[in-house]
């Protein structure tokens, strides 16, 4: 896509918008285009080519229109002499409150660069509890930034980099945005590590290349089993992202051949039924890698992703993972929750705030706000608890529980429910009694006894690391005491 996008481009894309929303954009266009005259970007393009590239990205998404006129001003109280007051005057509140979501604090509120930074991070997480339209916008603000990057110097590419890698490919993956949290990641590493880039693109590409014939052939194959079943389907071919070899590579130790999803077949299909019919076809053609198989729609991820993994031994004898789902459940992979405006139109935005709010990410991030007043130790906290790695653990019922690294059973107990942590008495993993400090792995199989006579105590405290476990042994010590 150009960068040099015009109104008349964006309306174009914009097809799913009435004719009155498609004026308010104009107007939000109009305005932007005025408070924005004159002034430029380091590539020397017109300064409104960024917002309107902004707006193009979630207009992919099929967001509102409160969203993209948002979007087209999401720079304007910040750099421009309009006010949040104005903006509600002149569209309505949603509209004002998106553009004051993402705009900084002054710096002149702070002594430090790195305080002003902290607060904005902190600023722009809880204005994305109450709508999470905002980190939307943010993302694809993010998303134009890192691609025009090399118009910045080498410090701020590093810089960009760094905060896009530590911030917003985790937000991206919690909100299970996945085609923005990959092109994220392969933007940053070709600025953090522009010789690793180039090296695995290379792989990426000549993978690519060999394995052309064999997935093709794969493709034909299932693709006419498929319409002998007369299952309406559509069936893409995909290889990892060019960061996802490198850090399967670089970062976890796997050599090349032991990266079973380097190559991948989506399949899609209209309900559930058929995803499970479609699997046994699949393996009734080819021999699957029984250790790599995973149940997501029985077992969704936290973001709410779903679909059937296996892996199986395809042409060539190629190791090709197969990823099968419905159509409703790939849109969900490919644009997480903003994939509520093209499945569900009416109320899309109450049902996808409604539907956050039973994210672990959103209630955990509620919870850390409440506990640490100073943005650096908030800050910290997040980073720590909610965008970094985690372990994927199972209740002995077989639910799958998503923990940060470094949790325990208390932390596992307190995750279930508040009382079977505050009754706690001891642990199981494996079958194996562990101590209350075990750090849980993924895989672990989590048993939790209990006595109900007993309360939560210090003891607790100290073994605990989330901090949804920690507010809550906390709460139960003061009311006994």
């Amino acid at each position: 896509m150009n960068e040099l996008i015009s109104i008349e481009e964006l309306i174009e894309v914009l097809t799913y918008l009435n004719d009155e929303e498609l004026m308010e954009v104009r107007k939000a266009y109009k305005i932007a285009n005025e408070l924005h005259a004159g002034k430029f970007r380091q590539s020397g393009e017109p300064y409104i080519c960024h917002p309107l590239m902004v707006a193009f990205i979630l207009a992919e998404f099929h967001v509102d229109k409160d969203t993209i006129c948002a979007a087209i001003l999401h720079d304007t109280i910040e750099d421009t002499p309009i006010t949040q007051e104005e903006i509600t005057r002149l569209f309505n509140e949603d509209v004002s409150l998106l553009v004051d979501g993402v705009t900084k604090i002054s710096q002149m509120n702070f002594s430090t660069k790195q305080d002003q930074n902290m607060a904005n991070i902190r600023k722009i997480l809880m204005a994305m509890a109450k709508d999470v339209r905002v980190i939307l916008i943010k993302l694809a603000d993010r998303l134009h930034n890192m691609r025009t990057l090399q118009f910045k110097s080498e410090f701020k590419q590093k810089e960009n980099s760094l905060e896009t890698m530590e911030i917003f490919v985790p937000l991206a993956y919690c909100i299970g945005a996945y085609r923005i949290k990959s092109e994220l990641e392969d933007l940053s590493l070709r600025y953090l590590e522009v010789d690793k880039y180039r090296y695995y693109e290379e792989i990426k590409l000549k993978t690519e290349e060999e394995s052309h014939s064999c997935l093709t052939e794969m493709l034909l194959t299932l693709d006419e089993m498929l319409n002998e079943q007369n299952f309406v389907h559509e069936i893409k071919v995909r290889t990892k992202n060019v960061y996802g070899i490198y850090k399967r590579i670089e970062e976890q130790g796997h050599q090349l051949v032991d990266i079973h999803d380097l190559l991948s077949l989506k399949v899609m299909v209209q309900d559930i039924p058929n995803c499970y019919l479609t699997l046994g076809m699949i393996h009734s053609k080819y021999h699957p890698l029984h250790h790599k198989f995973k149940d997501y729609i029985y077992n969704p991820k936290t973001n709410m992703y779903q679909s059937l993994h296996t892996t199986i031994f395809g042409e060539e004898d190629r190791l090709v993972q197969t990823q099968i789902r419905t159509f409703e459940m790939d849109q969900v992979a490919s644009f997480g929750l903003a994939a509520y405006w093209s499945l569900h139109q009416e109320n899309a935005r109450v049902k996808m705030q409604e539907e956050f709010k039973k994210y672990q990410f959103y209630k955990s991030l509620v919870e850390i706000d409440e506990m640490f007043a100073d943005n650096q130790e908030f800050v910290a906290r997040i980073k720590d608890e909610l965008l970094t790695a985690k372990v994927y653990v199972y209740t002995i019922d077989g639910k799958v529980v998503e923990l940060p690294v470094g949790s325990t059973p208390v932390d596992f107990a307190y995750y279930i429910n508040d009382h079977l942590g505050n009754t706690m008495i001891g642990a199981t993993v494996n079958d194996q009694e562990v101590p209350f400090d075990y750090q849980l792995k993924t895989q672990d199989r989590v048993r939790i006894f209990t006595d109900e006579y007993l309360s939560a105590s210090e003891i607790l405290l100290d073994k605990a690391r989330t901090t949804h476990a920690k507010m809550k042994i906390k709460e139960n010590i003061a009311h006994y005491s």
